[in-house]
């Protein structure tokens, strides 16, 4: 009788090891894509402060923007929290849009080989973000079915597994930029 308890015992304990390492590993995991998508995000901002730079030379009357875009970098950049960085990710694309959308009035920053450059170096690092934004939700999906699917509800219950965000695009960010002649 003492052997079928201590087996007993001894499956109930594996398994309670082997559900806590398996949601830390998704747990990590969600950590790890979201510091995939700070370092692209980081890298738009860096790219921003160029951008303005050669915009500036050529929309010297679209102040406004440009110090849209650069408010928006900032508020990026001070973000510590992950909330704070998609809200702030999500003001900056818009910002971003504007500024984008000046070329269409400046024939000549449109042909500025120096502004496409950036253009195109902003468009990949839009791309690296659409990914990994991907990889990220896709992590967190798995974290949070994990964490509230029974039986492993309870031990993410016990040692304090909580939920990730979800990275969402803001309403604003799901039209299209309107582009005025």
């Amino acid at each position: 009788m003492i052997w079928i308890i201590l087996g007993v015992v001894v499956v109930i304990a594996l398994w309670v090891g082997m559900t806590y390492n398996g949601l830390t590993r998704l747990r990590n995991k969600v950590k790890t894509n979201w510091a995939q998508i700070d370092v692209v995000l980081k890298r738009r901002a860096d790219l921003i402060p160029n951008l303005v730079e050669t915009v500036k030379g050529y929309a010297k009357h679209e102040k406004e923007t440009l110090d849209d875009v650069i408010k928006a970098r900032n508020t990026y950049v001070s973000a510590s929290l992950p909330e704070d960085q998609m809200k702030a990710s999500g003001e900056l694309t818009q910002a971003l849009n504007k500024l984008m959308m000046l070329s269409e009035a400046y024939p000549d920053l449109k042909a500025n080989t120096n502004f496409i450059q950036l253009q195109n170096e902003l468009r990949e690092t839009e791309d690296k973000i659409t990914f990994a934004r991907q990889f990220y939700n896709d992590s967190v999906y798995a974290y949070q079915n994990k964490i509230e699917m029974f039986p492993s509800n309870i031990i993410a219950g016990l040692f304090g597994f909580k939920p990730f965000v979800f990275f969402q695009v803001d309403e604003a960010d799901k039209k299209a930029p309107e582009v005025k002649f």
